[in-house]
């Protein structure tokens, strides 16, 4: 198979993608076991992607268990060099409401039982992560956000929290105080994967409710989510469509494809041999 260079990492209710042709679907084998479900290869209006279901066809894994080491690895073995992540999100402020749609510049991480690096079993490495997000990628998708029937945000910070409950009052009210405007439970550990792989990964938060914090508004409930998902799901198809090629497009962002040359500061004789064969393919410049 060729190398395919888009990815699109699907959320909650965008588990597929209309119009695809020339469809063919892999479940390639990596080093930290399968991705979560298969991985449609398919052309889009002329762009060939790559797209994978984050919580698996029916929405089968908890946030908990998205096998992120693995979707990441699978998505780089197929030749993915930029991604396009769809999430829904809690809005945490007033002027980001449901269904909108925002473009974050930042995250925080909450998170606390998910593997979050390749690097570890004798072979340490650390990677800039300063800007979380492919920023130029992050562009093009607000730009195109303009060309849709939808209310669209460029910038703001989300929170990344465990889950699978939704935030207690004072959890919410505590992320507000600190300036966070977003939160979800899927960002991490995909977008450091992402980096640490050498892939640029932009982010699409759809918004489906105003969490708990809000005294206008009910806490949330699940029913909310699942009217405002399908709602958002259309929006964040036909945003596809439009920024695909563009961001085809777009150059490489050579920062992000060279952020792990030269990461890996084990000294090369006391490198594990097995973690070197894990990780090659993945990291680049071992």
């Amino acid at each position: 198979m060729d190398p395919v260079t888009l990815g699109v990492i699907g959320g909650s209710g965008l588990y597929d993608i209309d119009g695809l042709e020339d469809v063919t679907e892999v479940t390639p084998d990596t080093p930290f076991g399968p991705p979560s479900d298969a991985i449609t290869v398919a052309s889009l209006d002329g762009h060939r992607l790559a797209f994978l279901p984050r919580h698996g066809r029916g929405h089968r894994l908890l946030p908990t268990e998205v096998p992120s080491r693995a979707n990441i690895a699978a998505l780089k073995g197929l030749g993915v060099q930029k991604i396009l992540s769809f999430s829904a999100v809690g809005s945490l402020c007033e002027e980001m409401a449901p269904r909108h749609f925002v473009v974050p510049h930042q995250l925080i991480d909450r998170t606390r039982h998910r593997p979050d690096t390749f690097f570890g079993d004798g072979l340490v490495g650390h990677v800039a992560f300063a800007d979380p997000f492919a920023n130029a990628l992050g562009d093009i998708l607000y730009d195109c956000m303009g060309e849709l029937d939808v209310t669209r945000h460029r910038g703001g910070t989300l929170v990344c929290m465990e889950g699978p409950l939704f935030s207690t009052r004072a959890e919410s009210e505590t992320y507000r105080s600190i300036g966070a405007h977003l939160i979800n439970m899927s960002a991490l550990p995909e977008s450091k994967l992402a980096r640490e792989a050498g892939i640029e990964y932009a982010l699409v938060c759809m918004v489906t409710d105003y969490d708990c914090w809000h005294p206008d508004h009910d806490e949330v409930d699940i029913q909310m989510v699942i009217d405002n998902l399908v709602a958002n799901a259309g929006n964040a198809k036909e945003l596809l469509r439009r920024a695909l090629p563009k961001v085809a497009a777009a150059p490489r962002d050579e920062a992000i494809a060279n952020a792990s040359q030269f990461a890996v500061i084990t000294a090369p004789e006391k490198r594990s041999p097995e973690a070197v064969a894990r990780l090659k393919g993945i990291i680049d410049g071992l």
